[in-house]
């Protein structure tokens, strides 16, 4: 697998680039072979791919953020019947983020998604966001991939039929043959790209529809195509139209204007959102991790551009400015930048509470758990205070908290991997070595690494067996139950190759 965070899946046609537009597309129609049982269990084999890729990243604030759109999209689907109840639960319905700065997502079988980063990194807006995010979770409840493989399954009949045709006449002329065989291919490979366009002007005639039911302004869709035209520097000048997967990008803009105007929406100007503008900052961050780029950005808070900005601008600067300098080390100037951020917010509660979480990233970063616990709200509950608390009760000798904790949220989110992972390291910390291996165990789980899961699992049952389980019976017989599950999951592997 090469480092772009990408399989060869995406060959199906269900890159970002391609998104189109058409309006008035009546539905397609549901006419694949494929089973959702079997379509989920095709994504969580890409999925697996895609976690033991290096571009992986588990980032508690961008996944929180980026969830936070992705969860009032599924909740829309559902509320215009997009979504069924099959596909809602059997379905993962899961974002996975990479850091690549190339501008993609994509949607796999089985409700996976994959962002990069490089997307995050250029939208203006979150209803920008939300207009890719609406696009490709249209392509899931739509069922496209399974769908697009049934049609090139059908396809097949045609082209040996060609062949055959050609191999009976080759005797007569070799020239016919040939011509018989390459229209033959020909045909099933157009067929194949028609049916490739109506998928993407369903994914995006839904997909509008899904966004503006969550409440995301239509503009997102407008000028989130813009930007793909300029990104993908597409000179629409009428060449070989009919190859394209797609419908050219003018059209798609021209597409999305029409449907925009047909949405009444409030004459008043939106508000700055100054969250996505830091959650923008993270993420030029952390998909330019160079010493250059990170000193670039720590710079650019001191500049005059910078002050000349607007408030929403200046709060992504100061962002960028302060991780970069904790990712350089430098922490007194990070904490002199995450503290100008919080006085810039002040007043903005969400932007407030990603600015005192900044701040305590930083803190911890500086070896300083005690102060970043402080700066954590005591009211905030997300995913990114309970990464951030864990981390630093466990840094400050207080692992029997950070455990009792974490306890209670992979109760809750058994696929929070990071979760495990940390939960292991305050078992590790209190000498709990059992226990320890067995949350270990559950990370690999999460990652449907059930390979590493296995294996860990038995060293936990050798250790038990080694020791008598000091005594925690009922942890070894939890081991030995999780360890016959994964053991079953993986012959249901075996069989699927």
């Amino acid at each position: 697998m090469k480092r772009h965070f990408l399989t060869p899946w995406l060959a199906a046609g269900c890159l970002l680039l391609l998104l189109p537009a058409q309006a008035q597309l009546p539905t397609l129609g549901d006419t694949s072979e494929m089973t959702s049982s079997a379509e989920r269990k095709l994504g969580e084999r890409i999925a697996r791919e895609l976690y033991r890729d290096p571009d992986y990243i588990d980032d508690p604030v961008l996944d929180e953020y980026v969830l936070e759109i992705w969860t009032r999209l599924l909740a829309a689907a559902r509320a215009r019947g997009e979504l069924t109840a099959e596909l809602d639960d059997r379905f993962a319905w899961t974002v996975l983020l990479g850091k690549d700065r190339v501008i993609n997502a994509f949607a796999l079988p089985g409700g996976w998604m994959g962002v990069q980063l490089g997307l995050i990194n250029v939208t203006a807006s979150r209803d920008e966001l939300a207009a890719v995010l609406g696009h490709e979770l249209s392509h899931v409840t739509q069922r496209h991939i399974s769908r697009l493989m049934t049609q090139e399954k059908r396809q097949m009949p045609w082209m040996v039929a060609a062949m055959v045709l050609g191999a009976l006449i080759a005797g007569k002329s070799g020239d016919a043959a040939n011509a018989a065989i390459v229209g033959g291919q020909a045909m099933a490979m157009q067929n194949s790209l028609n049916f490739s366009r109506d998928m993407e002007r369903e994914a995006d005639r839904i997909g509008f529809g899904v966004m503006t039911q969550a409440g995301f302004e239509p503009q997102g869709f407008v000028t989130m195509f813009e930007k793909l035209q300029q990104a993908a520097r597409l000179n629409d000048n009428g060449n070989y139209p009919y190859l394209r997967t797609h419908p050219m990008t003018t059209e798609r803009i021209a597409e999305a204007q029409s449907r925009q105007q047909l949405i009444a929406r409030s004459g008043a100007a939106p508000s700055p959102d100054l969250v996505h503008a830091m959650m923008v900052g993270r993420s030029r961050v952390l998909s330019n991790p160079g010493v250059d780029n990170l000193r670039a950005y720590a710079a650019e808070a001191e500049g005059t551009q910078a002050a000349a900005a607007d408030r929403a601008r200046q709060a992504g600067i100061l962002y960028a400015a302060a991780l970069a300098s904790a990712k350089l080390r430098e922490f007194a100037n990070a904490a002199r930048l995450a503290a100008r951020l919080g006085e810039l917010v002040a007043g903005d509660a969400p932007a407030a509470l990603q600015a005192a979480l900044l701040g305590a990233e930083v803190a911890l970063a500086a070896g300083d758990p005690a102060r970043a616990a402080g700066m954590v709200p005591a009211t905030a509950t997300g995913r990114p205070e309970l990464i951030l608390m864990s981390q630093a009760r466990i840094q400050g000798g207080r692992a029997v908290e950070a455990a009792q904790r974490l306890q209670t949220w992979v109760a809750l989110h058994p696929r929070d991997a990071q979760a495990w992972q940390l939960l292991a390291a305050a078992y590790t910390a209190q000498g709990q070595t059992l226990r320890a291996i067995r949350a270990d165990a559950e990370a690999q789980v999460a990652h449907l690494d059930y390979q590493a899961a296995r294996d860990r699992f038995k060293a936990a049952q050798d250790l038990a067996r080694k020791s008598g389980a000091g005594g925690d019976h009922i942890e070894a017989s939890i081991i030995d139950t999780r360890a016959r599950q994964v053991e079953s999951l993986l012959r249901e592997q075996a069989l699927e190759r």
